[in-house]
């Protein structure tokens, strides 16, 4: 039996991904999308996205995968994704326009056998409204997470499939690319599928939300978040793979949009969206975590100082800023002294990254580390030291040895922990 060929429309973030981690299962991938300059630019090695280990496995992939920007390419696919990134704005409301287009003009150019997956986040009922064959239209829930977007790609822990009649077998050749990666498929209908997607982000945050509060109620009472933690992992009814690493709030736009969606359906349908409104406003709160200890403990002893601020993405190993808490902090101390860093993020809402994280640091007064990039890991703390004018540094998630800024007679203030003073 000739190997499936899969289709892939939209070469975004998640298209691109995806379409690369199917093909490296050994599938004739192709993947489409409108914009022409796009996919010259895909197809020349110059990728519009930023994560580790995609370049390699494209050209690992050599020849199987392909690019194009007509649809009509689609026709000799027998599983096609709708695969294409799903805009959010500043409240979490996703534009589905773009996905509803993508279908309208995907549909015509399917073979008379091929399968429909949808496989970007949509709100419960969405599936049903396609205007397809039911037996032909499945929804997919995907499992992108910007950094980890190649492993999530190609090992995923399960696959969650939405379809009209969860009692029937799916299509050979949608189960043929499922059956490639080797884990548990569950299929259930199109509403509990699409609901399944927003009930696990839903839990993530609740976890998310329980380590923020809980972290800075370590911070003013002289406990050690870090200290904690392990304790919970080793619980059975919390878990080792328990999300318990204090954080700025959630960002990045898709945690906020599942939110958004449950506060919403809960409004229309009379639910009590209480504890999902709570989760909002905890993330805005420790999203101005780093603010609270500069207004606390840095302007009231320096009220003009130059801040050196590391991190503009929203997260390491990825260039997007959506609801960065960086450029939140930016935001909110427009009119100061300020230098900014980042690997990824060159020029954001009017902000011009130096050279190298060294050179932003070179005489400021208080150094701000907003994003956990690798590359700041790496710094020297001495060297760091050495180039600043005062003697805070402000770092949420632990990037330097607290003990080794102690030493080196730095005020160091990091999540979860009472802040640590340089002897006086």
């Amino acid at each position: 039996m000739t190997a499936p060929v899969i289709g892939f429309v939209g070469m975004t973030h998640l298209g691109l991904v995806s379409a690369t981690g199917t093909c490296s299962k050994g599938f004739a991938v192709l993947g489409v999308d409108a914009d022409t300059a796009l996919i010259a630019r895909i197809s020349a090695g110059d990728l519009p996205v930023l994560e580790p280990g995609l370049p390699e496995m494209i050209a690992d992939n050599g020849d199987r995968q392909a690019f194009s920007a007509d649809f009509a390419d689609l026709a000799r696919c027998d599983v096609v994704y709708i695969a294409a990134d799903v805009p959010t704005d500043d409240e979490g409301a996703s534009d589905l326009s773009g996905i509803l287009a993508l279908i309208d003009r995907v549909i015509p150019c399917l073979g008379v056998d091929a399968v429909l997956v949808v496989l970007c986040q949509v709100p419960p009922g969405f599936s049903r409204g396609v205007a397809l064959s039911p037996d032909r239209l499945f929804y997919q829930v995907e499992t992108l997470i910007f950094g980890r977007a190649v492993e999530r790609a190609t090992e995923p822990e399960r696959f969650i499939v939405g379809c009209a009649d969860p009692g029937l077998p799916l299509p050979p050749a949608y189960r043929d690319v499922l059956d490639a990666f080797g884990c548990p498929i569950l299929t259930m209908r199109y509403e509990s599928a699409e609901l399944a997607k927003i009930a696990i982000n839903v839990c993530l945050v609740a976890s998310v939300s329980v380590a923020n509060t809980l972290a800075e109620l370590s911070e003013n009472i002289g406990a050690d978040w870090h200290e904690i933690a392990p304790a919970l992992k080793l619980d059975r009814r919390v878990g080792p793979y328990a999300y318990l690493a204090p954080g700025l709030g959630i960002a990045g736009g898709n945690l906020e949009r599942d939110l958004a969606t449950v506060i919403r359906l809960a409004g229309e349908w009379g639910s009590d969206p209480g504890v999902i409104e709570a989760f909002v406003r905890n993330s805005r709160r420790r999203r101005d975590w780093a603010l609270r200890v500069l207004e606390r403990h840095v302007f009231p002893r320096n009220p003009d100082p130059l801040i050196a601020l590391l991190g503009l993405a929203y997260k390491q190993d990825t260039h997007s800023t959506k609801n960065s808490p960086g450029l939140a902090l930016a935001r909110a101390l427009a009119g100061r002294r300020l230098r900014v860093h980042d690997p990824a993020v060159h020029e954001a809402d009017g902000l011009r990254a130096e050279e190298t994280a060294l050179a932003a640091i070179e005489g400021a007064d208080v150094l701000v580390v907003m994003t956990p990039w690798d590359e700041y890991k790496a710094l020297d703390p001495a060297a760091v030291k050495a180039r600043l004018a005062g003697n805070w540094v402000i770092d949420p998630y632990g990037v330097f040895d607290a003990h080794m800024m102690a030493d080196l007679g730095v005020n160091y203030a990091t999540l979860g922990r009472p802040i640590m003073l340089a002897a006086t």
